[in-house]
């Protein structure tokens, strides 16, 4: 079975910024670092499934309406 190859982006940045919440709280919020937030709006990182859960919580959205994968095409 081959793995397949895509792409998982993100739109906390947008989400952060409409309740003006900095990346300092979030981090605290969420018990990591300010940079792991950093790197996850800038799509440098993707998160563990439990993390991606605990993003959603926070903002109280669903995972799949702030991370979206796209499937890369062979």
């Amino acid at each position: 079975m081959k793995a397949q190859k895509g792409k998982l982006t993100n739109n906390l940045y947008l989400l952060r910024a409409e309740k003006r919440w900095t990346q300092k709280y979030v981090a605290e919020q969420l018990n990591v670092t300010r940079q792991t937030v950093h790197s996850l709006e800038s799509n440098k990182y993707n998160p563990s499934l439990i993390l991606a859960f605990e993003v959603a919580q926070l903002f109280q959205m669903r995972i799949d309406d702030i991370f979206t994968y796209e499937k890369e095409e062979e």
